[in-house]
């Protein structure tokens, strides 16, 4: 019984953290296209 519940809680575990890593690489793909539009504003601002 006890070696059920530790699987189960592996289980949840793994999923969470799948979805904290999802959830992370949605994040940094989110930031990096604002950095990209920063970065060509910049350009557009200096090459005038």
């Amino acid at each position: 019984m006890n070696e059920m519940l530790d699987s189960d809680n592996i289980e949840l575990n793994e999923d969470l953290n799948l979805n904290n890593e999802a959830c992370d690489y949605e994040n940094l793909i989110a930031r990096l296209k604002e950095i990209k539009k920063i970065i060509s504003l910049l350009e557009k601002t200096i090459f005038k």
